[in-house]
């Protein structure tokens, strides 16, 4: 069975589709003509010709369409055209006939087999099973992919390139990468540092940081002279004095004194010996000399050492590298001159009295941290540079390591959960199609052996008998239907041999390619095929016909709706569209429905209505055509009324109610108007007279919302003026609305 129609961009459909949807087995379609009733009897007859369009069908199993429209007749009933032999299966053979029975049960069987595997595989509307089990673990595993995209792409988004913009190709992107990625599991804190030289602005080339010459500053800490004590010639006769003193830096600091004072004693004035001042001059001899001289050396030497060590750390500070600590290295370098600024007293005061130990403040882990924060910062330096030097294969190398995040940190379970499901649903839904596969071929094999069985039983002669009995039934003598030469063929004959199909009149011709079509649905135009199931579907089939005989079709039609109720038809749904309103009436009627829920539950009513050039279909729960008086009414109501046709409503109504029903002169309501509005009425009682397609020379009449407006309120004042506004009032119903009285 079809389960919903969509129509859109055919005809005159819109491109926003058009649904007919929850079909049931018999479904009621009415609709003008032109009002697009034939274009949904084609997307059924041939969907692949409307390829905007969509057919579903009840668990994916298409049947056979059978339908009755225009496009049939002409193709069948056409100049010169031989009809097709209907075949249908005899009687004579019983044991044939119960092997095609017994085939096509289990032909049946298969189908519904194929189709419970269908729902397990698809759901019951196409959209669950285990394909939509997994498509919502797709999803849900592609919503988990996303997040870590979002959560990321603020630092990542160019290792995230090309996959930003999909949430499909980004999780195709995780799993391609699951399966690949060998790079190093880097904590993120370290991928988002790094990130930021390699994905930033590019980077340029890094100065690399002067090394810290330390060694001979430290050198001089062990420098022999500071732990000598320097003293005068022991063997001198001053000497006794001198070391009865103990104080030799201090005569030896009188010594400049003495040679300014030309000799005399600087304290007491008194004149020495030339004795004296040689045994001065022999205490402090080269010795002395040399060691005081080493002790300046030293002084000098590791002034300059420390001055220069001083500068070049005060360079690094002022223009520090961004690889440099330089909080820590400023910290060193106060450390550092405080230290320096010591040993700097300490060389000065053994200048002043050499006899004197000296050590120097040790310098050696003050040095090293200042050393160790320079050689870090050209460590990183060198890999800036080298990044730098190789910035295409380091950015390649920093997407990989933040793919191996996502995959190895991030999504490391969810990747699991999802393979894990993802392997047993495809397992599943492959198993599952593995028996739909070996059933449809098992069907298809069933189908031909019982086409083979229905070739053994099969004529055309019964359709040839029942449709000239039903013929002479209904009166239709003047021609029969006979087998052409072929055998597999039929003629349409007059009594005298003639060829009556070029003689036919309109209402004839009707009749029987009616008749054709009724005996084709309880056979088929081949030797097999007659036990197909299959939906039909009639679209206006009693045109030109008349009443009586509008009253057989309508009887045979309902005569098929039994049959499909009681299961002993191979029909399993059908259609019925109608533009008359008294074939419509006559084909839904059914006095058990008012007290059967079970059979309003197997029917479905639809309109198709045209408004503003474009078709419409309507839903209706109950049948929505009561008779051709009130389905005028209800186009009256409808404000979106087609402007084409109001006219043609107006006159038909005032035909029926003024003229038929109540026989007022149409003189007496005109005079009723003046003007304008009286030229109005008179238009509209013309066309009940002279008929809805006479036109009036001194009438103009535009077919607007305001001219229809014009109408609408001369059309409502005929009632009022004439006294039957309370019927207007009725006819109206929710849609009337009370005017107010003029102030």
């Amino acid at each position: 069975m079809i389960e919903s129609i969509h129509i859109s961009g055919v005809a005159t459909y819109a491109a926003d589709p058009e649904v007919l949807s929850e079909l049931s087995k018999f479904n009621f379609v009415y609709g003008s003509n032109g009002s697009g009733k034939t274009t949904v009897s084609r997307v059924i007859a041939n969907e692949t010709d409307h390829p905007t369009c969509r057919v579903t069908w009840r668990r994916g199993t298409k049947l056979q369409a059978m339908v009755y429209n225009r496009d049939f007749v002409a193709k069948n009933f056409g100049p010169a055209t031989e009809l097709k032999g209907i075949f249908t299966l005899g009687e004579k053979n019983a044991d044939t006939l119960a092997k095609i029975v017994t085939a096509k049960a289990e032909l049946d069987g298969l189908t519904k087999s194929i189709e419970g595997f269908e729902e397990t595989l698809k759901g019951a509307d196409g959209m669950g099973g285990k394909r939509g089990e997994l498509a919502v673990l797709e999803g849900h595993f592609k919503d988990k992919c996303w997040s870590q995209k979002k959560k990321h792409d603020v630092n990542f988004s160019s290792a995230f390139e090309g996959f930003r913009n999909n949430s499909e190709n980004f999780k195709t992107k995780v799993l391609q990468e699951q399966a690949s990625n060998s790079a190093a599991l880097v904590p993120l804190v370290d991928l988002e540092e790094k990130a930021k030289m390699v994905f930033g602005n590019t980077p340029t080339v890094e100065p690399v940081i002067g090394a810290v010459s330390v060694a001979t500053l430290i050198g001089h800490e062990s420098n022999a002279v500071l732990k000598k004590r320097v003293l005068g010639k022991e063997d001198v006769d001053i000497a006794a004095m001198i070391k009865r003193l103990g104080n030799s830096d201090w005569v030896r600091e009188g010594r400049s004194f003495y040679d300014a004072n030309e000799q005399a004693c600087p304290f007491c004035q008194q004149s020495t010996t030339d004795a004296f001042a040689k045994s001065l001059n022999d205490y402090f001899d080269e010795a002395f000399v040399a060691d005081s001289r080493a002790i300046d050396q030293l002084a000098s030497d590791y002034a300059a050492d420390a001055a220069r060590l001083q500068q070049q750390i005060a360079s690094i500070i002022a223009t520090p590298s961004k690889f440099v600590d330089a909080e820590a290295l400023r910290d060193e370098k106060e450390l550092l001159d405080s230290r320096l600024t010591i040993n700097a007293q300490r060389l000065a005061s053994k200048k002043r009295e050499p006899s004197q130990v000296v050590e120097l403040e040790a310098l050696g882990n003050v040095l090293s941290a200042i050393v160790d924060l320079v050689d870090a910062a050209n460590l990183l330096v060198a890999a800036h540079n080298k990044t730098v030097a190789n910035l295409a294969q380091e950015r390649r190398e920093l997407s990989s390591m933040v793919w191996k995040y996502v995959i190895g940190a991030e999504l490391k379970s969810d990747l699991a959960d999802y393979s894990s499901k993802k392997d047993g649903l495809k397992k599943a839904i492959a198993a599952i199609e593995n028996r739909i596969e070996l059933s449809t071929k098992e069907r298809r094999e069933k189908s031909v052996a019982i086409s083979e069985l229905e070739k053994e039983a099969t004529s055309i002669q019964p359709t040839i008998d029942g449709i000239n009995g039903l013929l002479a039934s209904f009166g239709f003598r003047g021609f029969t239907l006979g087998k052409a030469a072929n055998g597999t063929c039929y003629t349409l004959k007059r009594q005298n041999g003639a060829d009556a199909q070029e003689t036919l009149s309109e209402g004839e011709r009707t009749f029987v390619t009616f008749l054709y079509f009724y005996h084709l649905l309880k056979g088929s135009d081949s030797e097999s095929g007659m036990t197909a199931d299959r939906i039909v579907v009639f679209d206006d089939p009693v045109s030109s016909l008349d009443s009586d005989i509008l009253f057989i079709v309508g009887s045979l039609i309902k005569g098929l709706f039994d049959e499909v109720r009681a299961g002993t038809s191979h029909i399993k749904q059908i259609f019925v569209l109608t533009h008359n309103v008294y074939f419509h009436k006559e084909v839904t009627f059914n006095p058990r429905r008012s007290n059967n829920e079970a059979m309003k539950s197997e029917e479905t009513f639809w309109v198709v209505r045209k408004a503003n050039l474009a078709s419409k279909v309507e839903r209706h729960t109950s049948n929505p055509i009561a008779t051709s008086y009130e389905l005028l009414w209800s186009e009256v109501r409808r404000s979106d009324r087609s402007n084409l046709a109001i006219q043609n409503t107006l006159r038909r109504i005032l035909e029926n109610y003024f003229k038929i029903l109540g026989r007022i002169d149409s003189d007496e309501i005109c005079a009723m108007f003046e003007g304008r509005e009286r030229l109005i009425c008179k238009s509209l009682f013309s066309w009940v007279n002279d008929g809805s397609h006479f036109a009036h020379d001194d009438l103009y009449v535009a077919i607007d919302d305001s001219m229809v407006e014009n109408y609408l309120r001369v059309f409502r004042e005929m009632f009022e003026k004439s006294e039957h506004h309370a019927h207007y009032k009725m006819m109206m119903g929710d849609a009337y609305v009370e005017l107010l009285a003029p102030a």
